[in-house]
């Protein structure tokens, strides 16, 4: 199997017949038959899973866990809705349409934003240089050290989620990639769609909890072994990393949501396909100050973001992994795993989902009634 155009995440592959067929068309999707005996009573928000009330610990399991994700402690959740799968192109479109919405990654950068977010006394940037643009994953030629992500990662002037690898790629004129998830979207966008549409971003507790689906201290959101019976269960990076990929899942970069097995909750790409934001600010010991209260309830995260390898930037929590995870780089792709980014930032391989609670649901719905009645 031969990838074609590597640098792209919606890239063609070679059959064995030697005819470039998009990636899209491999794989029928998976169709989520959630238990719905204990979800609240309908109308239910359309594409959206309950997930109820109830405790777990929360925080590493396995070998591949890190620092971060200690001590594990005991958490209480009250019940919620979540997106079943990630945002699509087509659903941010719809949002972009309504309210003529600009992303960050469109908008120039600001000094006054940017300074904010390196050492005290850094010089301006000449004018020339604040271009509006994005994080773009560049493979490199052969094998590297992996300890300078800026030799895979580059900024993209003009890469934007309409064009998730640059100005030579233009998903909006078409809808061949509608069902893949939105990516290039920074936390302030997310946050804009999920108040757009009456929900909100889920808290890094709340994510966790959703995403192991029922199971209790597993490794991965499906069990203890990265694949189940031989069969891939993520969209994932196979190979060497950042310069090999060998698509033995089907996909050099994202995949159409629901590609893949969802988990007991009926939630698809908990794990692989791209990065979610939550709500959450990153601290790197934000589970000592949970572990030391004597009830942790529906944590919210720290005030404050600190991150002590990179002290300047404020940074949000992301979940999940993504594509480019594998076990010799990131190994993220656990419920368990933690990941930070700056709040401004746009990347190739990040989106989102959403979550509300009943209440807000109930609000939505008497909101909506009230907008009908209007109308009459």
């Amino acid at each position: 199997m031969q990838c074609i155009n590597p640098s792209s995440p919606y890239e063609k592959v070679q059959t064995s017949n030697g005819t470039a067929m998009p990636v899209s068309n491999r794989r029928n999707k998976f169709t989520a038959t959630p238990d719905t005996r204990n979800w609240p009573a309908k109308p239910w928000p359309q594409g959206m899973h309950w997930v109820a009330a109830g405790d777990f610990k929360m925080g590493g399991v396995g070998h591949k866990a890190r620092k971060d994700e200690f001590p594990a402690h005991k958490v209480q959740l009250g019940g919620f809705w979540i997106d079943a799968t990630e945002i699509t192109n087509a659903q941010f479109r719809e949002f972009v349409s309504s309210t003529g919405y600009v992303t960050t990654a469109e908008k120039k950068p600001e000094w006054e934003q940017l300074k904010e977010q390196v050492p005290p006394g850094t010089p301006r940037p000449d004018d020339a240089l604040l271009v509006a643009g994005a994080l773009v994953f560049t493979p490199t030629p052969g094998p590297v050290k992996l300890d300078d992500w800026s030799q895979w990662w580059r900024y993209v002037p003009g890469a934007d989620w309409r064009h998730p690898v640059g100005p030579s790629q233009d998903i909006s004129n078409n809808h061949e990639y509608d069902d893949h998830p939105v990516v290039q979207v920074s936390w302030y966008d997310a946050v804009a769609y999920c108040e757009w549409a009456g929900k909100r971003l889920p808290t890094e507790a709340e994510w966790e909890y959703a995403c192991r689906g029922g199971l209790s201290e597993k490794e991965y959101a499906w069990g203890d072994e990265v694949t189940a019976g031989n069969r891939f269960m993520a969209n994932l990076w196979q190979g060497g990393f950042p310069y090999e990929n060998k698509v033995l899942d089907g996909y050099y970069g994202t995949s159409p949501v629901s590609s893949f097995p969802p988990n007991g909750y009926g939630l698809s790409d908990m794990i692989g396909n791209v990065w979610e934001w939550t709500a959450d600010w990153y601290r790197n010991d934000s589970y000592t100050a949970n572990a030391e209260t004597t009830q942790c309830i529906n944590p919210t995260g720290a005030k404050k973001s600190y991150d002590p390898g990179d002290p300047y930037v404020p940074k949000k929590v992301v979940r999940g992994g993504s594509f480019l995870c594998d076990e010799s780089y990131c190994s993220s792709y656990r419920p368990s795993a933690r990941m930070r980014t700056d709040a401004y930032t746009g990347e190739n391989h990040t989106g989102f989902r959403c979550v509300m609670t009943q209440e807000q649901w109930a609000a939505r719905q008497r909101k909506d009634k009230d907008v009908l009645a209007l109308r009459k």
